[in-house]
């Protein structure tokens, strides 16, 4: 595979095909656990560290999996990892373990992962499928990350990132909604998000489109 082949399979996850805001997959856990930008981010790092490690072992293994049984084993390898970032956390971070709860071992049926495990790693060499499972999982942790950023702000009035407070409007006497941090924010603010790719991609795709056009048009005489 090129270097711009390569290229393309590591930056389709960020913005082309995002799994949140375009495919629009794994929003259980992007609606469930982003009501701040802290438990968000967690939630983000972990899943994609199961998705670099399942896509990882998929893809080497491959050649060896028998067609019939490839989902039932996809599913133990993803569970296997599953369980490993389950330890890690709760053995390194306490308050986010408690905080993301049941949404941890939940991972397992994140279908960014099984779909990336089927749709690519499944049919991919290694170095391909480590670039699809960095891309896929960046694009998942910046996704969840802003809505969760958006929900806090807009619910508690401030921002807090790793133990530190980022930004605050509550001094200059903005009045939070708690709707925002409630479940009913999450699908809001998650449809605006939606809404805003959307018009962008179209306005890139009319771009696009214009630019084709006028390079079909023939010279005047």
């Amino acid at each position: 595979m090129s270097k711009h082949s390569n290229w393309n399979v590591l930056t389709q996850g960020l913005f082309k095909e995002n799994p949140v805001l375009i495919l629009m997959i794994g929003l259980c856990p992007a609606l469930a656990t982003s009501s701040n930008a802290n438990d968000a981010f967690g939630m983000g790092v972990a899943t994609m560290a199961v998705l670099l490690a399942s896509n990882i072992l998929i893809s080497v293994t491959r050649k060896f999996v028998p067609e019939e049984i490839r989902i039932p084993i996809f599913i133990i390898v993803i569970s296997t990892f599953v369980t490993i970032v389950d330890y890690i956390i709760h053995a390194y971070a306490i308050e986010l373990y408690a905080s993301l709860g049941i949404f941890i071992p939940l991972i397992v049926v994140n279908c960014i992962i099984l779909g990336r495990a089927e749709a690519f790693a499944s049919k991919n060499a290694l170095i391909p499928s480590i670039l699809d499972a960095l891309g896929m999982g960046t694009g998942f942790i910046l996704a969840i990350t802003i809505l969760g950023a958006i929900r806090e702000l807009l619910g508690n009035g401030s921002i807090s990132f790793l133990g530190r407070e980022l930004f605050n409007m509550q001094a200059a006497g903005f009045k939070p909604a708690l709707l925002f941090i409630m479940p009913p924010g999450a699908f809001i603010v998650l449809g605006f998000m939606i809404a805003g790719v959307k018009r962008l991609t179209r306005e890139k795709g009319c771009e696009d489109l214009e630019k084709k056009a006028s390079c079909c048009v023939p010279p005047s005489v």
